[in-house]
Order: C-alpha cells, then sequence, then structure tokens
C-alpha cells in the first residue's frame, strides 16, 4: 500500500487498485488475448477472465515511494511481440501513473502463451 500526503490529509492506494488499474491496461493494449495465471495443478497457464485479471499481475512497492509491476499475459499469435510488449509496457506506466500518482520504476512483461 502506498500513502500519499499532503496538507489536506493522506490517500492510501492498496495493492489491488493497481492491479486493477494494470491489468485493464494491459489487457486493452493491440495484440493482448488477456491476463494468464498458471495451474497449480498441471503447470498450464490459463486465460483469465475480466474480473479475475489482476492475478495475472504482481506489484512489487519500493521505500523510495515507486513500484514495479510484472504482468503474465496472453497474446494473439501472429503479432509481433516486440511491439506489444513495448506498447504494454508504455500504456500501463502511463495509466497507473496519471490515475494513481504514483511513480512506476518497472513495467516488467512476461509472454506466458501465444494462442489462435
Amino acid at each position: 500500500m502506498i500513502s500519499h500526503n499532503n496538507e489536506n490529509g493522506s490517500v492510501n492506494v492498496s495493492t489491488s487498485v493497481y492491479t486493477d488499474i494494470a491489468g485493464t491496461a494491459a489487457s486493452n493494449c493491440f495484440g493482448v488475448k488477456g491476463m494468464a495465471a498458471r495451474s497449480v495443478t498441471d503447470g498450464v497457464y490459463h486465460l483469465l477472465r475480466k474480473e479475475s485479471m489482476s492475478k495475472g499481475v504482481r506489484v512489487e512497492f519500493h521505500p523510495e515511494g515507486d513500484i514495479s509491476i510484472d504482468l503474465h499475459i496472453i497474446v494473439d499469435s501472429g503479432v509481433n511481440l516486440h511491439a506489444v510488449a513495448s506498447s504494454i509496457i508504455s500504456e500501463v506506466r502511463y495509466v497507473v501513473t496519471k490515475t494513481t500518482g504514483t511513480q512506476v520504476r518497472a513495467v516488467n512483461v512476461f509472454i506466458d502463451s501465444i494462442v489462435g
């Protein structure tokens, strides 16, 4: 959780807010089929439904007040992986910073599967 303080008081932003914002921003990028989660039983990556997409996102808080975000995604086949990942990094960084006021140190994109 990150706390933003000013002369009027403070605002505490929980981890779930960051995961929801980052997951939504990443899912809206071209070429992204959705967020991915690894099944404990069979070890296979599964496409997450919209309501549980934050499970494919991990947020790490740093003492300096910024965050790092890890995204596990599934992409469409035939897309340029570098272009999709670059687009996701840029979009997630922009949306999270604009929405929460928190600086994003890093966005790490893990492409777990490609589907047709």
